[in-house]
């Protein structure tokens, strides 16, 4: 890989990536927001602020699954594709440090 590649794949940020970012992101706010829901019902019945938000936090992670279903799907499969583009990644590197990487000049060094 040359130094203009290096650069041109350090600087753009693959679509995966940004998408991988947006989901999550979008995934975590909704969980937050669900939970502050979930607490807001039971303060309107009285329940006291700890409680609420601890009975929030328990009923939130189920129902969080159910509703969020498919951005769930979304961030789990992007979270898979990019530890296996690392995984890939780590094994060329290594390839390349222990010189098994075909049509590599070795006497260039």
């Amino acid at each position: 890989m040359t130094n203009d590649e290096v650069t041109m794949t350090s600087n753009v940020m693959p679509v995966a990536e940004h998408n991988l970012a947006r989901d999550l992101t979008l995934y975590t706010v909704g969980r937050i927001a669900l939970i502050a829901v979930v607490t807001v019902l039971l303060m309107l019945f009285e329940v006291p602020l700890l409680v609420a938000v601890a009975v929030a936090v328990v009923v939130g992670f189920p129902l969080g699954l159910l509703v969020f279903r498919g951005l769930n799907h979304r961030v789990t499969a992007a979270l898979a594709e990019r530890g296996e583009d690392r995984m890939n990644t780590r094994e060329r590197l290594r390839a390349e440090l222990r010189g098994d990487q075909p049509g590599r000049d070795t006497d260039a060094g």
